[in-house]
């Protein structure tokens, strides 16, 4: 066994505060952190910080051959209008060969873990052989009420795909836009089987506008293409979510349960979904965002409310690259109040918590194995710039 020391500026462990001049032991064999301290006086002190590895709460990889084909803020009707114009563009190799491309990009760039949704299978074989973690949401669509029992033979067949490749996964519902009320809860009722389901909630203004009044962009781009929507209900989308849950099982829900996006999330929904839903994660993907409606999620509300975020970086088709980096030095500029340990936690021990994978992954605690990452280019004040960058060390 080979013990390696490493010091930077700043140590972020997660566990406990940060360690300024500090440094971090770990086995150069499996990279199980041994230690962590400060620096004794005099020691050669890097430059930077070092943080454990991050959890991508969020991401499309098979959408990766989508990269530079989407126009910028077209809103989520003419989003989806692209996404149905565009996704099948690429055959099944070059879709593999750009998922292995990003996954690895990901993996220098400090990543350990993801949260990935699929609607194929051209991914698995690269999940499967790949260093970073992934738990798969099999995500399915359909409108029609009649397309439920179809749509969920089909998704539970890609299921024994990924389970035969040897991937974690599980169906898990879109959203209450793409989905008839039936395959909403059919879909939700596997994801809760599994114990764990991700949901695109609230995404946009345009998605509530549908439930609450049966208007807006969306509910008109439904309607001209000749698809059911779903019930007006005059509450928000999370409360109709909610309800559908209601519907294959009474809360409260032990399950880990991901609501991507929250870029409306108001306190009523906080509320509402507090008194059922026992462990609620929130996955934020600002530059996706603002990428399609220059948007941004409540982050204080979020915050005053005591939720736990965790960041995603969404797709290739909704961002110009996959870099945790990026979407931590965006939330800064956005969110300056919101310190760095927080930011860092979001990014890398809360996306372990939901995974369920915080015994191995998410700080730097002796025992653990959660990668260990160099964050560079920290300004005087010791926070991330637009130029920061990361670097996995091991």
């Amino acid at each position: 066994m080979a013990k390696v020391r490493i010091t930077a500026e700043s140590v972020y462990t997660l566990d406990s505060q940060p360690i300024s001049n500090g440094f971090v032991e770990f086995n150069d064999e499996d990279g199980t952190i041994m230690a962590v301290g400060q620096c004794d006086e005099g020691e050669v002190v890097s430059p930077g910080a070092l943080v454990p590895g991050f959890v991508n709460a969020h991401c499309h990889i098979e959408l990766s051959h989508l990269h530079k084909k989407f126009r910028k803020g077209t809103g989520m009707a003419g989003f989806i209008d692209q996404i149905n114009e565009l996704r099948d563009w690429a055959g099944r190799e070059t879709k593999i060969q750009l998922t292995r491309q990003w996954m690895d990009k990901m993996w220098e760039d400090g990543v350990s873990a993801m949260a990935d949704i699929s609607n194929d299978d051209s991914s698995f074989e690269v999940k499967k052989n790949h260093p970073i973690y992934t738990r798969t949401f099999l995500e399915v669509f359909g409108s029609e009420p009649h397309m439920c029992e179809g749509v969920m033979s089909e998704v539970s067949q890609l299921q024994s795909v990924a389970t035969g490749v040897g991937i974690d996964a599980a169906p898990t519902p879109h959203s209450c836009y793409t989905m008839s009320p039936q395959l909403l809860s059919a879909s939700a009722a596997k994801g809760l089987e599994s114990g764990f389901l991700s949901y695109h909630s609230q995404e946009s203004q345009e998605e509530e506008d549908l439930l609450i009044s049966g208007s807006g962009a969306m509910y008109e781009n439904r309607k001209r293409s000749g698809m059911s929507t779903p019930p007006v209900t005059g509450e928000s989308s999370l409360k109709y979510f909610l309800d559908r849950l209601a519907a294959v099982k009474q809360g409260p829900y032990d399950e880990h349960i991901l609501l991507v996006h929250n870029v409306c999330l108001k306190q009523s929904d906080i509320d509402a979904l507090k008194k059922v839903m026992k462990n609620p994660f929130f996955a934020i993907c600002p530059l996706s965002n603002i990428f399609i409606h220059n948007a941004l999620p409540p982050i204080d509300l979020m915050r005053e409310n005591g939720l736990d975020i965790a960041i995603g970086t969404d797709s290739l088709s909704s961002n110009d690259d996959l870099d945790m980096m990026k979407e931590l030095a965006c939330l800064h500029i956005n969110f300056p109040q919101v310190p760095m340990q927080e930011l860092f936690t979001w990014a890398s021990l809360n996306g372990a918590r939901f995974l369920g994978k915080e015994a191995v992954l998410g700080s730097l605690t002796p025992g653990k194995r959660p990668g260990i990452v160099r964050v560079t280019g920290i300004d005087a004040e010791g926070f991330i710039t637009e130029e920061s960058c990361s670097k996995r060390v091991i």
